[in-house]
């Protein structure tokens, strides 16, 4: 049953209320970071302003609300808040919204749950390292059911530990293969320095003028400084490499504090990368985990803070 496996080995005994609060604050924290992925126009991808891809905000809104409860299942495993928050995103609305988002925020609510925002974002980050560390073959097993599931796009063979295959190693080694090809599993390999190295500055330094812009700002950081693996793996290298000298003058006006969303030009880029079936799907993914680390980082369940 959901949450009643034992606690992430390595986490410290904590009364049972403690707990539960800090998965109620983590899943409020997931809702309000999904809810901004699709406030946010992010040139590529869905939002409430512009749909694509053949989805709609509605689809990414009924799975963010579909996966939360099982992603910040208290003691869950990381594997198991994968896998089974993956599943309930799929039924509710039978297309891939989430993959990558839970991915990368299973992990962060896990550590929160060791360490309770205690210590900002270092105290965070270390905690991360200590879930990434314990994750073993049945975590693997789990991620790579609810990848199956998924079915993310230009996917591909892999010559070892392919998700279409029973995974032998833990899922931090099973990243570890896949992290030349996906920033996703990038991030597991590395512990997360695209999130707290590169795109939470960018969004505490935004987020004055709100949080919608803050996440504008951090997508377009990453799609500036990274070719986004999920063009690459569709696309290939060179087009990813385009939309890098596409992304670099808005990201310029975006850090002087400009008001994107009134340049008709800004909302011509979105419609164009849409047109040419551009989905920058990871950069995407990584600033969804950059907002829940930025609540995470400040968090005090007794008196909640969401930006």
């Amino acid at each position: 049953m959901l949450g009643a496996s034992a606690a992430p080995a390595g986490v410290k005994a904590v009364d049972g209320l403690a707990v539960l609060d800090r998965a109620a604050f983590g899943r409020r924290a997931f809702l309000r970071a999904c809810a901004l992925d699709v406030q946010a126009r992010k040139p590529g991808n869905v939002s409430i302003a512009s749909p694509g891809h053949g989805m709609q905000a509605e689809h990414f809104k009924a799975s963010a609300a579909a996966a939360a409860c099982p992603i910040s299942s208290a003691g869950a495993r990381v594997g198991e808040r994968i896998e089974v928050a993956v599943r309930a995103a799929w039924q509710a609305t039978h297309c891939n919204t989430n993959l990558g988002i839970v991915l990368l925020c299973a992990p962060l609510l896990a550590a929160f749950e060791r360490c309770g925002g205690a210590g900002g974002a270092e105290g965070l980050r270390a905690a991360l390292e200590e879930v990434l560390q314990a994750l073993d073959v049945e975590d693997a097993r789990a991620a790579y059911r609810a990848i199956a599931l998924a079915r993310p796009g230009g996917l591909g063979r892999a010559p070892a530990q392919d998700v279409a295959e029973a995974p032998t190693v833990g899922l931090r080694e099973a990243m570890a293969l896949a992290a030349h090809r996906d920033r996703i599993a990038w991030q597991y390999q590395h512990g997360y320095p695209d999130v707290f190295g590169l795109g939470l500055p960018a969004f505490l330094a935004a987020r004055a003028r709100g949080a919608a812009r803050a996440m504008q700002a951090t997508f377009l950081e990453f799609l500036a400084a990274l070719p986004d693996s999920h063009i690459v793996r569709k696309h290939g290298d060179a087009v990813a490499h385009c939309v890098i000298g596409e992304a670099a003058h808005w990201r310029e006006r975006a850090r002087r504090g400009e008001l994107l969303d009134d340049d008709p030009a800004f909302a011509a880029w979105d419609e164009g990368l849409k047109a040419r079936a551009l989905n920058p799907g990871t950069s995407a993914d990584l600033c969804v985990a950059v907002a829940l680390a930025a609540a995470l980082t400040e968090a005090c369940p007794a008196s909640p803070r969401f930006y």
